[in-house]
């Protein structure tokens, strides 16, 4: 059973930076696709960015330019850099994993965790 615990939430203003952890249970985790998403109140779970297990990325083009996702294999770690955060970036950030091809769609992926909160005002 893999768990995922994320961390590093919280409310800032427009124009600032965040930087989420996840931390992996199972070091096995290392050889799947892990992703980033995100879900706003009253809005469907979005994918926010996608790493595969060889370190290649995609992200959504609200986020291209501002976000990072990056993996730590040695650390069972997936991290997620935010900056310019735009009040539309409020949501639950879900950490998620367990997936095969590398993709921002929720069912991709088997694993997940139960989120932090991001509010910018």
């Amino acid at each position: 059973h893999v768990q995922l615990v994320e961390s590093g939430g919280g409310s800032v203003q427009a124009g600032g930076s965040l930087r989420l952890s996840c931390a992996v249970s199972r070091s096995t985790h290392c050889s799947y696709d892990m992703a980033w998403f995100r879900q706003a109140p009253g809005k469907e779970r979005e994918g926010v960015a996608a790493i595969s297990s060889t370190g290649a990325t995609i992200y959504a083009d609200s986020v291209k330019g501002r976000f990072t996702i990056s993996r730590d294999n040695a650390e069972n770690t997936l991290l997620l850099e935010m900056n310019d955060l735009k009040p539309e970036d409020t949501g639950t950030y879900y950490c998620a994993g367990g997936a095969w091809q590398l993709l921002l769609r929720p069912t991709a992926y088997n694993y997940w965790g139960r989120g932090t909160q991001v509010t910018v005002s």
